[in-house]
């Protein structure tokens, strides 16, 4: 698929088949992920990667209320065969630039503007979205309810020091209507307004 067609047709799908994905497209997104640009090459992220139907159904059963009797969002969502929760690492960034070649001697987090640690590993998690839209599969991203961080950390022995920075799900959209999304509802903005040229409010038309 082209570059282009896969950022036109990436989008959020909300009900899947039961088909199984192959592995061989995971492992590919899992490694197109590692490419993601990430500060200092601190590459300060892993991933947890749920694909045997027991592992999936913890992880719902770790956020969701009750299973046996889901609304259409959550039906939609629990088929979805692959579930992929990229985790970010604070402390790997601040190690990395307390490293003699980054010219920083402490590990002070006041240094850092925003947490790019989560910023890099949400970059490699659009990079999963788009490699399972490239091989024709549907993907989301959606968060950890903060209240239930702790049942999911407990479920699967994530490690103090990563932090799941949201949840992939991959499978085979179903081609039945499932829960609808915000485009279904809102219509995308146009550029004029969101691109801003030479100064803020100036027209996005690079001949304005």
């Amino acid at each position: 698929m082209e570059f282009q067609d896969v950022v036109r047709r990436r989008k959020m799908v909300r009900s899947y088949t039961t088909d199984p994905v192959d592995p061989a497209i995971v492992d590919l997104a899992l490694r197109n992920a590692t490419r993601a640009p990430n500060a200092g090459f601190s590459q300060g992220w892993a991933f947890l990667v749920l694909d045997r139907p027991d592992d999936v159904r913890r992880f719902w059963a770790a956020t969701a209320d009750d299973l046996d009797h889901p609304d259409r969002w959550l039906a939609g969502m629990m088929r979805a065969p692959v579930v992929i929760l990229p985790c970010s690492s604070k402390a790997a960034y601040l190690d990395r630039y307390a490293q003699p070649d980054k010219g920083w001697s402490d590990r002070d987090e006041a240094r850092w503007p925003k947490p790019f640690w989560d910023m890099d590993t949400a970059m490699a998690a659009l990079l999963i979205l788009q490699t399972a839209t490239d091989a024709g599969l549907g993907s989301c991203f959606i968060g950890v309810p903060p209240d239930r961080d702790a049942a999911v950390r407990e479920a699967f022995a994530i490690p103090d020091d990563f932090d799941p920075v949201g949840v992939v799900t991959i499978g085979h959209a179903a081609t039945t209507v499932g829960a609808q999304g915000s485009p279904a509802k809102r219509a995308r903005k146009p550029m004029d307004g969101l691109v801003h040229r030479g100064r803020w409010g100036h027209d996005s038309s690079p001949s304005a």
